[in-house]
């Protein structure tokens, strides 16, 4: 089918709940999308920061199709070999204890806010169960992992919402600290807001929150959806802050295309799941653990992390300059390969021009550019994104 084929077709069938290109992906190797015309693409939005080695990379796909055609399934009443396997990867990479394993980015999180609920009831008593999340961060569209998300656009027509949310200013230590109760079990934080700006975490403050916790007995969650798996220069953003979490949830690089997401913890918060508390039904089956296994092993073997912090300071260094070219350009934001332009106008119109010209980037928070390019992209694919919007600007300054 072409593109236009399978558009009218999908309206038809599904239901509206994204903004849609006119154009439909086929085919991906690399850094680099095809759709159904032909058509090829730089993908600088790598499915919304979920493939961190690109498309089709040999040795995840090598990895899928053996395991499809041993096991893709089988119930967690029974030890999972590529799952026991994935657990070890994480835990020995990581300053946590234990891992649950989910489907998504939300999953993660709405185990997340269980086991905080949890763990504060245990130890603290019955009214232990409210938790602090910032201003502008996003963890999730599900009832309860949306009531955690501190942006209000996303909460219209859903209410009535979880009790026991609180929001506050992103950065401000004193605000959070005045938000804490003898009810607070624990706070919710990205290392890095993605979708709501690229607001980046000062260090200092993370630290004083660490610090906060550790006073009050509360837990410290990261929520690594975005973040984690390399995409700041570091296997896990908090290892570039100098704090440990008590808690940590992960999706999107995790299985680089397939849906998996993890929920990680501390051996004393872990500890408060017992049977039958929590579960998920395809949560770590054999497939979806093999191709996170070995995207993590890719990511060892082949530098990744390296490439990541150079290609990072290259590709900002370019944003920089832009910034000092364009006067609609207000600030150049990120980490590794997570990077924010933030606009003096509404950015759509941009993202849909560098499309026309090949290049995908994404827009978020109305307002800023938002990059994710795959983990491994090269200079000479930085050099050919940077051109192309450096034509769109130069369309918008005329």
């Amino acid at each position: 089918m072409t593109n236009e084929e399978i558009k009218t077709k999908g309206q038809t069938y599904l239901m509206n709940t994204f903004n849609r290109g006119a154009i439909c992906m086929v085919e991906g190797q690399g850094s680099y999308l095809k759709d159904a015309d032909g058509k090829q693409y730089l993908d600088f939005l790598a499915g919304i920061a979920v493939n961190a080695l690109g498309h089709n990379h040999p040795k995840v796909t090598a990895a899928i199709a053996e395991q499809a055609a041993k096991l893709v399934h089988c119930s967690n009443f029974y030890w999972i070999e590529p799952q026991v396997q994935l657990a070890e990867k994480l835990i020995t990479n990581s300053v946590l204890d234990k891992v649950f394993f989910g489907n998504s980015g939300a999953e993660a999180n709405e185990g997340a806010i269980k086991l905080a609920r949890k763990y504060g009831r245990e130890v603290h008593g019955e009214g232990c169960y409210e938790i602090i999340t910032a201003d502008n961060s996003f963890h999730g569209r599900t009832l309860a992992t949306l009531t955690a998300t501190g942006q209000k656009q996303f909460h219209k027509d859903y209410d009535p919402f979880l009790e026991g949310f609180h929001y506050v200013p992103f950065n401000d230590f004193e605000a959070l600290a005045a938000k804490v109760t003898e009810k607070t079990c624990a706070i919710l934080l990205e290392p890095i807001q993605g979708e709501g700006g690229v607001y980046v975490g000062d260090q200092a403050y993370l630290q004083q929150v660490r610090a906060l916790c550790d006073e009050k007995d509360i837990l410290l969650i990261f929520d690594e959806v975005q973040t984690g798996m390399g995409r700041t220069g570091k296997l896990f953003a908090y290892e570039g802050y100098g704090v440990e979490p008590d808690v940590m949830t992960l999706a999107k690089a995790l299985g680089n295309g397939v849906p998996i997401g993890a929920l990680l913890a501390k051996d004393a918060v872990a500890s408060h799941f017992k049977p039958g508390d929590h579960g998920s039904t395809f949560g770590g089956n054999p497939l979806v653990c093999a191709a996170a296994f070995a995207t993590i092993q890719a990511i060892e073997d082949e530098n990744i992390l390296t490439n990541v912090n150079e290609m990072g300071n290259y590709f900002k260094e370019k944003l920089v300059a832009f910034k000092e070219k364009y006067d609609f350009i207000l600030d150049v934001r990120g980490k590794g390969l997570l990077l924010g332009m933030e606009l003096a106008m509404k950015g759509t119109d941009i993202v849909a021009k560098c499309l026309e010209k090949g290049v995908i980037i994404n827009c978020t928070h109305d307002t800023v550019l938002r990059f994710l390019p795959p983990l491994n992209v090269t200079s000479a694919e930085i050099d050919k994104a940077v051109a192309v919007m450096d034509e769109v600007f130069q369309t918008i300054e005329a």
